[in-house]
């Protein structure tokens, strides 16, 4: 489900439809480290996420402690300006060779 949290987007929809993975809206992700309330989102989607084995994605990841941030909050995938801008399909194999880092993000510690 893409945008989650925004829109049309709702809880029902989870049970509605076969959903595996979860796209938290860029919104929240942006004021994740200035709003408590971004915060509170962002972590309670990931333990919902969790709680119904899915998939957790954030979007519009831009800064590594926003990056950090996530993660620590169980935040399982990361898309963003922070890895790449777009770019041409020839420019793919040079760009998963440098987000080699960024692989995976690891489970925060329980």
């Amino acid at each position: 489900m893409d945008d989650f949290g925004a829109g049309y987007s709702s809880l029902s929809s989870l049970q509605s439809f076969p959903f595996d993975k979860v796209k938290i809206d860029r919104s929240f992700t942006r004021g994740l480290e200035q709003s408590r309330k971004s915060d509170a989102i962002v972590t309670a989607v990931t333990d919902l996420c969790k709680g119904l084995e899915m998939c957790a994605t954030a979007e519009g990841v831009e800064t590594e402690s926003q990056f950090e941030a996530l993660r620590r909050r169980g935040c399982q995938e990361a898309q963003g300006y922070l890895f790449s801008r777009p770019c041409e399909a020839g420019e793919i194999p040079a760009l998963i060779a440098h987000l080699g880092i960024y692989v995976a993000l690891p489970e925060a510690a329980e």
